[in-house]
């Protein structure tokens, strides 16, 4: 069995859309939002400001906690554990280089988003903005007892939503 993949990934909503990131993950073309894994001594909410620029050339302010996500792959049984935040937009650097495999950044609207679910990265996307869009949001205080995250997974885990 793998490993518990935990990333963290952001929610930026602007008139209307939501930045996505077009990417090559795991031999397809896909659509998600930005995100990726913490690094060591990085808190959440540092990852997202971190993974937003990389991913997608733009700066955002983390947020709200949404929620904290289980998907398992339906072949590999591989698990994803997915922190997810609200972030708000401040700025693009259109010229700034992205991370190797990421196509675009791209703003879509959840009807189109919903269009293209069968590109969707995971359910945990549109499961993501469905909540964002219902207005859930957790406490902060949901992670502040298992920090470093890393250690705790398995105590995440329990916390955390099955898509």
């Amino acid at each position: 069995m793998y490993p518990t993949d935990l990333t963290v990934a952001a929610v930026i909503e602007r008139d209307g859309r939501y930045l996505l990131v077009e990417e090559y993950a795991m031999g397809m073309r896909v659509f998600s939002q930005p995100g990726g894994h913490i690094e060591a001594g990085e808190s959440p909410e540092q990852a997202v400001v971190r993974e937003t620029l990389e991913e997608t050339g733009c700066d955002v302010a983390c947020k709200d906690l949404i929620g904290v996500y289980l998907w398992i792959h339906p072949q590999t049984r591989q698990q994803f554990l997915r922190i997810m935040y609200a972030a708000e937009y401040l700025g693009c650097d259109e010229q700034r280089p992205l991370d190797e495999g990421i196509v675009a950044a791209r703003w879509m609207t959840l009807q189109d988003i919903e269009s293209r679910r069968a590109t969707l990265r995971s359910p945990a996307v549109l499961r993501c903005l469905h909540d964002y869009a219902a207005g859930r949001r957790q406490s902060d205080a949901l992670l502040t007892g298992m920090l470093p995250l890393q250690q705790n997974v398995h105590r995440i885990i329990a916390t955390a939503d099955l898509v």
